[in-house]
């Protein structure tokens, strides 16, 4: 999910900031147009709709402890940089990580928090971090504990909790200017869905069946739609998700993880960075 953390704020959030006079002390909150806030109330929504209407087994104290780690973690790197803190990316973080992230004991979850937005702080090139901080600790975490696991099925392939995630997913990703994303993942997904079905000669309920699948809309919508962890230009991002979806579908149909898109996440980070070096504008001939 966006993931989404953001890093450094996308185009949409920027211009929702105005300058403040030299020496004036930062605002502990971005101003209410701010996009992120869109973001958090979509998640906390989502879960909500999870534990009332799905019942999932979550409790609010899980939820607050990954949200504790990852303000954490946000509060630490923020001062060992000498930036202001800002509660917003580490909230986006945490409810990505909430929505398919399980484990016992309790303080794992904290130590997920702690780890995504940790990553953003240690792991960087070039000014930026390199990996998206939900997936990095979605992806780590379940190898590393036998008390963490992730739940994709646990949306089930119900319609209406598909249409939910994507009726306000997409005005989510739409206001973080990576709808792009979004759209291109879905649809690779979506024809290499149908295009197995059709090789195997499966009937195509089953490529719709899959396609329902509330996990994957919320990969789509809350973390592959990061805009710190995705290209910069729109064919880059497009060619990203594609990317993405074949390698996760791969993963996915070899039976080698059952979240396929988010260890392709993980595993295509690589080619974000070549093609921001990419799409950077060469200089004029003299």
């Amino acid at each position: 999910m966006t993931d989404a953390a953001y890093d450094s704020p996308a185009p949409s959030v920027e211009k929702t900031r105005t300058r403040r006079p030299a020496g004036a002390p930062a605002p502990l909150l971005a101003p209410l147009r701010d996009p992120r806030y869109g973001q958090i109330a979509a998640q906390a929504l989502l879960i909500s709709f999870g534990v009332l209407a799905l019942g999932f087994n979550l409790s609010p104290l899980a939820a607050l402890a990954a949200a504790a780690g990852a303000l954490v973690a946000e509060y630490l790197g923020r001062w060992a940089q000498g930036r202001a803190f800002d509660p917003l990316s580490p909230l986006i973080t945490a409810g990505s990580l909430t929505l398919l992230f399980r484990a016992e004991p309790l303080w794992l979850f904290a130590l997920a928090g702690l780890l995504a937005v940790g990553s953003k702080f240690l792991i960087r090139m070039g000014g930026r971090h390199i990996f998206n901080p939900a997936a990095l600790s979605l992806f780590i975490l379940p190898l590393t504990f036998g008390g963490a696991w992730l739940s994709p099925g646990q949306w089930g392939a119900l319609g209406l909790a598909a249409i939910a995630i994507a009726g306000v997913g997409s005005v989510v990703a739409g206001r973080a200017a990576r709808l792009d994303t979004t759209l291109a993942f879905l649809a690779a997904w979506a024809a290499l869905s149908f295009g197995r079905a059709l090789y195997f000669g499966d009937p195509m309920s089953i490529p719709i069946h899959q396609l329902q699948s509330g996990a994957i809309l919320v990969f789509a919508f809350f973390m592959i739609s990061d805009p710190a962890t995705t290209p910069p230009t729109r064919a880059g991002r497009i060619l990203h998700a594609v990317a993405v979806a074949g390698l996760g579908f791969w993963l996915q149909t070899s039976w080698i993880t059952n979240i396929g898109p988010v260890w392709a996440l993980i595993f295509a980070a690589p080619l974000v960075g070549v093609l921001r070096i990419v799409a950077q504008p060469r200089p004029k001939e003299t």
